[in-house]
């Protein structure tokens, strides 16, 4: 809900030094709800944007948010956490700690500020 807020003020108007937005489980519909229209703001966001979802996110189901991130083009990117609900927690049998989950997405995001950043 943090980012869903911060995305929307930054459409109203660019927040000062504001040099992009990751948005850890973006809410994008109630589950079920398969409606993008909590993402609309999103179109006039003026900065670079990295979604990091998990694939069993019930509140963006993965069809739904690669539609999103595609249609904001280049200022938008989509990391996806395999396996990983809308708290980041994995199934067991994935063999994966809550740990390396989050060092995993910690690595998504320094690769993508690398890109955005001087």
């Amino acid at each position: 809900m943090g980012g869903r807020m911060t995305s929307t003020a930054q459409a109203e108007s660019s927040l000062p030094g504001v040099r992009g937005l990751v948005f850890f489980g973006f809410p994008l519909h109630r589950p079920g709800d398969v409606s993008d229209a909590r993402a609309e703001h999103l179109a006039d966001v003026d900065v670079p944007m990295l979604f990091v979802q998990g694939t069993r996110d019930r509140l963006a189901e993965m069809d739904r948010i690669v539609a999103v991130v595609e249609s904001l083009g280049d200022r938008a990117e989509l990391r996806a956490v395999q396996d990983a609900d809308h708290s980041f927690d994995v199934l067991k049998r994935t063999g994966r700690s809550t740990e390396q989950v989050y060092d995993d997405m910690a690595a998504a995001v320094r690769g993508w500020t690398d890109t955005i950043l001087p």
